[in-house]
């Protein structure tokens, strides 16, 4: 966690003042009154491949196209000289592939040229893998790295050659350094010789990705991912597991095995809104449910995927445009062998294709998630039958539901009643409102039913009124809504912000929690008061009162406080949504008279501008700022100040 430490004594916001008693918020935690286990699970992350948040985003590769599979064969290829589309590849779901032949005049010369997504990133000094699936006679390749609009001598800046010596298919790699930074490179490939060479699978890797993996991820974007320290990740998303129609689908058997045998799917949000569009965007499948499985093991979450429920997207079809049920056993199928790819023996089939994959032991499956966010008769049809299957074949795994694509209203009213009778373990729940809404919601799960399904809050985020960006009071808005989930610890199990990424020149959707180019990201406020929760959600729900109530919008305040056991610990999260500064009093009671409050901070999130938000080009303008505070005995005499984020840490010691 980024925090910059600065001393804040000086400051009434963020120490005691002397405060009128008439004014002063008096808070009080129960320290004696342990209340609900909070799950590991509770704050985590959810991936869509939305905002080119996988190809050109997450996954690390730098071409775009890389086997000529897009339905206009040479999208993002710019072609020269003589070549020859052909189809009779080696790879039998990418059958696509390029023949380069002599140009046919000495001053003339056939290659290809790749631009990249929205150009090529490379960085001064780094390393960067070309490869290649090719064959022919000793053929010469030039491959290079250039900047086509410079006004330098020449447009390469980096180059190496490489020879094709074999008349079968074979991959072939050369390492590319850079010699310096560029945002906008494209690759170019020049055949050097006379004959003819084959190319296919055309790829361009950064040698530095995550845990420096070959077929890698984007190691800043991972990193933002573990600075999370989340528990739950939920993948692949989101619509485009409904896909446009049943062929669009996402089908996770498509997605693993060996990478140059992975097929092309088109992206559901490529198309969706004409005022973003872009009908460059696909999905490669490189980055598949073996790579989401191994993040969520990298990251340290629990991997939740959510499976097509035999329903294609509501939004874009009608319901006789719908899936028969009479395929649904292919669906349910796809579960179980998901169950069996995720835990099974390396003597299962699927077990042994993870195991072929290069991970032998278990992924330790234990959630999934059955639809996205269906609605309708349809959708509890659908899921009975899931239910009725998994629960004899795999009673241990725990069944993720939805209550639709709303809030409220007439298909959650009818969503909820059907998952109890269907008794899912979790109702997925979303959630993009405005201000209004967030603050409104504090006590939004006070009173739900303590005995049925679980929530997993499975998208949610502040979109603002006339304001549907990244600023800082949509995040104050989130920071305050969530207290009403940690407060409720014990319905609310998963809860995570969406989207997850976006590039600032390829979005559809907006707010974001990371936005990147192609060399820098940027952690939003809203990623901050994600983090600040995760790092700090405690083992235990404790009572937090004022005049004997939750707080939970009185003056503008929303708080909350847990206890940790392991770092004996109690902390208070207290958001000031109002634009006065509010005297707060916290008193800790339950305590014995030898224990102390020792090692006290205080993290804030605070801006003056509440329209501001890091940007690429300044990531650090909002950040958590920590000081030292101390308290009268187990009193807190405080002033949170107007549109505030405070966190409040003590450890119980003795004298």
């Amino acid at each position: 966690m980024k925090l910059h430490r600065t001393l804040f004594t000086a400051l009434a916001f963020a120490a005691g003042v002397a405060l009128h008693a008439q004014n002063v918020h008096n808070m009080v935690v129960q320290t004696n009154k342990p209340g609900a286990e909070i799950q590991p699970t509770m704050y985590g992350l959810f991936f869509e491949d939305i905002n080119y948040g996988a190809d050109g985003g997450l996954y690390a590769e730098l071409v775009k196209n890389r086997s000529f599979e897009f339905p206009q064969r040479f999208m993002g290829w710019t072609i020269f000289g003589n070549v020859t589309l052909m189809d009779d590849g080696p790879f039998e779901r990418n059958p696509h592939y390029v023949r380069l032949g002599n140009s046919g005049h000495r001053e003339k010369h056939t290659g290809i040229e790749n631009e990249g997504f929205f150009g090529i990133g490379v960085k001064e000094g780094a390393g960067y893998r070309f490869s290649v699936w090719a064959r022919g006679e000793n053929q010469k390749l030039r491959i290079e790295l250039i900047r086509n609009d410079t006004m330098e001598e020449r447009q390469a800046f980096e180059s190496k050659e490489l020879t094709v010596n074999s008349k079968e298919w074979k991959q072939y790699e050369v390492i590319l350094k850079s010699p310096r930074t560029e945002p906008k490179a494209h690759l170019r490939i020049f055949l050097e010789s006379p004959g003819t060479v084959d190319l296919e699978h055309v790829s361009l890797f950064p040698v530095d990705t995550w845990k420096e993996r070959k077929n890698g991820l984007r190691k800043d974007l991972v990193q933002a991912l573990y600075d999370i320290k989340p528990g739950v990740f939920r993948f692949p998303g989101g619509c485009i597991v409904e896909g446009t129609d049943e062929a669009t689908r996402y089908e996770w058997k498509k997605t693993v095995g060996a990478v140059e045998n992975r097929p092309l799917n088109e992206n559901r949000w490529h198309y969706t809104f004409k005022h973003r569009f872009f009908p460059d965007y696909f999905q490669t499948y490189g980055l598949g449910f073996f790579e989401y499985f191994q993040l969520s093991e990298d990251i340290g979450a629990e991997p939740l995927p959510i499976l097509n429920c035999g329903l294609i997207c509501q939004y874009q079809n009608a319901p006789d445009q719908q899936v028969s049920l009479s395929k649904l056993d292919s669906y349910i199928q796809d579960a179980l062998d998901l169950i069996e790819f995720a835990n099974g023996d390396v003597t299962t089939p699927w077990g042994k294709v993870r195991a072929d994959m290069g991970h032998p032991a278990p992924f330790n499956l234990k959630f999934l998630g059955i639809g996205n966010e269906q609605w309708g008769p349809e959708y509890p049809e659908r899921l009975k039958r899931f239910v009725e299957v998994l629960r004899k074949a795999h009673p241990e795994i725990k069944i993720v539901g939805s209550s639709g694509p709303q809030s409220e209203g007439k298909d959650f009213d009818y969503l909820w009643p059907e998952m109890k009778n269907l008794k899912v373990d979790l109702v997925d729940e979303h959630f993009y409102r405005p201000e209004s809404w967030f603050l409104s919601q504090g006590n939004r799960y006070d009173h739900y039913d303590r005995k049925g399904p679980k929530v997993f809050a499975g998208e949610y985020a502040c979109h603002g009124k006339g304001k549907k960006w990244n600023h800082f009071n949509a995040a104050l808005m989130e920071a305050a809504f969530m207290t009403g989930l940690e407060r409720n610890a014990d319905v609310v199990h998963m809860a995570t912000y969406a989207p997850l990424f976006a590039h600032v020149e390829g979005w559809q959707w907006r707010p974001d929690l990371i936005w990147f180019d192609n060399l820098n990201s940027v952690r939003t406020c809203s990623y901050y008061v994600q983090q600040l929760y995760a790092h700090h959600k405690g083992t235990h729900v404790l009572p937090l009162t004022m005049d004997k109530k939750a707080v939970s919008g009185q003056d503008g305040l929303f708080a909350s406080a847990v206890w940790d056991k392991h770092e004996q610990a109690y902390m208070v999260k207290i958001a000031n949504t109002s634009d006065q500064a509010q005297p707060v009093s916290l008193t800790f009671t339950g305590l014995k008279k030898n224990d102390i409050l020792a090692d006290g901070k205080c993290i804030l999130l605070q801006s003056d501008d509440l329209d501001k938000d890091n940007t690429v080009g300044n990531p650090e303008v909002i950040t958590p700022k920590e000081s030292a505070v101390a308290v009268d005995g187990h009193v807190l005499n405080a002033t949170v100040a107007p549109r505030t984020f405070v966190l409040y840490k003590f450890v119980k010691e003795k004298k």
